[in-house]
C-alpha cells in the first residue's frame, strides 16, 4: 500500500476539526440574535449564561484538538517509517469514522451514555494503531 494513503485519514480528521469549529460562532451568533448572550459572556472563555447548546460545539472542538493528537502523530510515526498497510490504514479510517460520529452525536441529541460508547470506541482504535505500530515487525 503506498505510505501517502494515511494521509487521507488525517486530512478527514482535520476536515471534521475544521467543520466543528465553524459551528462554535454560528451557534453564539445565533444565542447573540436571541438575546440570550452578549459578548461579555465570552470575555473570559463561555459564562454561565451561555447556552448549554451554544458551549457543545466549543467542548467538541477542544475533544479534536486533544487525543486526536496522537492519532496525528502515529499516523505520521506509519508514513515516515514506510510502514502503512492495510490494517492501519482501515483502523485510520475507522477512528475519523467514530470520532465524525462522536461529534454528530454530542453537538446534536447529545446522549451521553451512547457518546461515550462511540468515545471509548474511538480510544480503543487509537490505542490498537499505537500497540500494533511497536509490536509489529516492520517489513
Amino acid at each position: 500500500m503506498a505510505r501517502d494513503m494515511i494521509l487521507w485519514p488525517m486530512g478527514g480528521l482535520a476536515l471534521l476539526t475544521f467543520i466543528v469549529l465553524t459551528l462554535i460562532p454560528v451557534r453564539r451568533f445565533r444565542a447573540a440574535f436571541a438575546g440570550k448572550v452578549t459578548a461579555h459572556d465570552f470575555k473570559l472563555g463561555e459564562s454561565a449564561n451561555v447556552p448549554p447548546y451554544t458551549s457543545l460545539a466549543n467542548r467538541n472542538y477542544m475533544n479534536l484538538l486533544e487525543l486526536p493528537a496522537l492519532f496525528y502523530v502515529i499516523c505520521l510515526m506509519l508514513y515516515v517509517t514506510d510502514r502503512v498497510d492495510v490494517l492501519s490504514y482501515r483502523l485510520a479510517w475507522a477512528y475519523v469514522g467514530l470520532r465524525a460520529l462522536h461529534s454528530v452525536i454530542h453537538v446534536t441529541f447529545n446522549q451521553v451514555f451512547v457518546r461515550l460508547a462511540v468515545f471509548a470506541l474511538s480510544n480503543l482504535v487509537l490505542m490498537a494503531m499505537w500497540i500494533l505500530f511497536f509490536v509489529q515487525k516492520p517489513y
